[in-house]
């Protein structure tokens, strides 16, 4: 289905829709742990309870096979074709840490790594050095180098290893490969234009400059000695959710890149958050006002499948279940607890694997399903099916009654 059909459907009401996304959420069975999958081996009664109320299924983010990124998945999430709308990283990351952006202007997103004198990627994420170790690099990167080739560079510290930045100039193309190898024991590749354009040569001439120029740079630090880039893009044309859906929304994140996402749907984005428990109590805090869409993103899953703890995922799981009854006390008309992606433990990052969805509505209650707890494998017997990511936002509108009717 297109935008445009949702565009004339949509009407404004008082019903408020509350998307909680644990990022990452979905697993894969882990040998190492009775071949179960985080959820499988986590205790949480109260997402038990939701699976047991709610139309259950599972999504797929992109298509059958297809590994998404958060960005991919996170569109889709928000019913938008992840294929039609591509966005890159860079553009998510430096929107989100409040940079102000120009029509000249190529983004970027960044890693601090660690690599050995032969040039091979030991640690794409130095160890996660910490923030405070981000900000002081970034600064000594920025204070020696500010231009190369006429082409302003501006920087600005993310969280951990995470930094973002922008090339500014008129003759800049996205139209570049990225240098990140994405897996340790490879070498970074190097910069290369995808196009034959002048333009996109020139900006990956810049570009390998200035990560040979901050490799110089960084040698002697025991961690962080090398960048790795990615994500380049400009700022995209892409319809809000207030043009298509009538929504006044609003994301509440601890990421740079969910806010930078959240931003260019057009979300207004809430600062002030550094922990699972800060988001729910900014949910609470702004339950009253004017918003009618809510989008609270939880990170830390995502980042412990990352690192294959597996342990520490379940752990996260089951904290995160013990705040649902508070988000539950505000009595949303809709509640959606999903993910954007998949990210086991076993193959520690994103994967293809579909991801549970649960759709729970005060207003409408769903046919009785056969699931008995907020798994994968029960999951796959829900009323829902498997369907596609993009078909959720449209469901939850459809509970609360924000859709008209179709036709004569």
């Amino acid at each position: 289905m297109s935008l445009e059909l949702f565009k004339t459907l949509s009407i404004k009401n008082e019903s408020k829709i509350v998307f909680l996304v644990i990022d990452g959420l979905g697993g894969a069975p882990h040998g190492q742990y009775e071949y179960k999958t985080e959820l499988e081996a986590s205790q949480h009664p109260n997402l038990d309870q939701i699976a047991k109320e709610a139309l259950c299924g599972l999504a797929v983010p992109v298509d059958y096979g297809v590994t998404p990124g958060s960005g991919p998945g996170h569109l889709a999430l928000f019913g938008y074709d992840p294929v039609k709308y591509l966005i890159g990283r860079g553009i998510l990351e430096v929107l989100g840490l409040g940079m102000k952006i120009t029509p000249n202007d190529l983004s970027f997103r960044g890693n601090f790594a660690t690599i050995t004198k032969d040039g091979i990627v030991v640690d794409r994420r130095a160890g996660r050095i910490s923030s405070e170790e981000t900000k002081r690099l970034i600064e000594k990167i920025q204070n020696n180098i500010k231009q190369i080739n006429n082409v302003e560079i501006i920087l600005k510290p993310g969280k951990e290893h995470r930094f973002a930045g922008v090339f500014r100039h008129p003759d800049l193309s996205e139209e570049i490969t990225e240098n990140d190898p994405h897996k340790e024991g490879n070498r970074p590749h190097k910069i290369q234009p995808i196009t034959d354009s002048k333009k996109a040569s020139f900006t990956a001439e810049v570009v390998e400059t200035f990560i040979e120029k901050t490799a110089e740079l960084l040698k002697d630090e025991p961690k962080a000695n090398y960048i790795l880039l990615r994500g380049f893009s400009k700022y995209p044309n892409i319809p809000t959710m207030q043009q298509i859906y009538k929504l006044t929304p609003v994301a509440i994140a601890v990421y740079p890149m969910y806010k930078g996402l959240a931003q260019i749907v057009g979300m207004e984005i809430i600062d002030g958050c550094e922990t699972i428990k800060d988001e729910i109590e900014k949910l609470k805090q702004l339950y009253e006002k004017d918003y009618d869409f809510y989008y609270v993103h939880i990170k830390d899953t995502d980042k412990l499948g990352e690192d294959g703890n597996f342990e520490g995922k379940v752990k996260k799981i089951e904290e995160i279940d013990k705040l649902i009854p508070e988000i539950l006390s505000l009595s949303p008309d809709v509640l959606v607890i999903t993910a954007d992606h998949s990210t086991p433990s076993v193959t520690k990052g994103h994967s293809w694997h579909p991801v549970p969805v649960a759709i729970w509505s005060k207003k409408v209650p769903t046919p009785k399903n056969n699931v008995k707890r907020f798994t994968e494998e029960e999951f796959s017997k829900g009323i829902l099916g498997t369907i596609y990511m993009t078909k959720i936002l449209p469901l939850a509108m459809a509970y609360a009654g924000k859709f008209d009717k179709y036709g004569a």
